[in-house]
């Protein structure tokens, strides 16, 4: 299925943006820590997980964030269109669990061509819906089309 591309035309306060799932793999843990250099055990060894009381190894936030980020630049088609990020990360992310990147306009500039998003990144966890990152906002840029 293509990528649903925005355009500002097609904004309006309260349009919420189709959410991006993605299934979070031990190596796509393993493979953030490398290229952060955070190598912090809770992301790489079940039993030091379960020792400090989580179930498992968990994801790191900025990855979770990550794939906040990259789903709003693919749906822009301009990694340069996103201005600003600001998140609060409110849960942990577990290997093995699906989360899914969603945003909302919240409002719409058309002397600068913005919208600002209201963004988060929700799992579903024992039947409760779960929001590793809550209470965040975007702010995205379209140029001329």
């Amino acid at each position: 299925m293509p990528e649903l591309r925005l355009r500002f035309e097609d904004l309006f306060v309260g349009y919420e943006i189709p959410g991006r799932a993605i299934h979070i793999l031990q190596k796509q843990i393993r493979t953030y820590a490398d290229a952060s250099g955070d190598q912090n055990p809770l992301h790489q060894d079940e039993d030091f997980a379960r020792g400090v009381g989580f179930p498992g190894i968990i994801a790191h936030g900025m990855f979770t964030m990550g794939h906040l980020a990259t789903s709003l630049t693919d749906r822009l088609g301009d990694p340069s269109g996103l201005k600003r990020l600001a998140v609060q990360f409110r849960a942990p992310v577990f290997m093995g669990e699906t989360i899914v990147a969603e945003a909302r306009v919240k409002a719409l500039d058309p002397r600068t061509r913005t919208a600002v998003l209201d963004v988060w990144v929700r799992v579903e966890r024992g039947g409760t819906t779960e929001y590793p990152i809550r209470k965040s906002e975007a702010v995205v840029g379209f140029a001329e089309s």
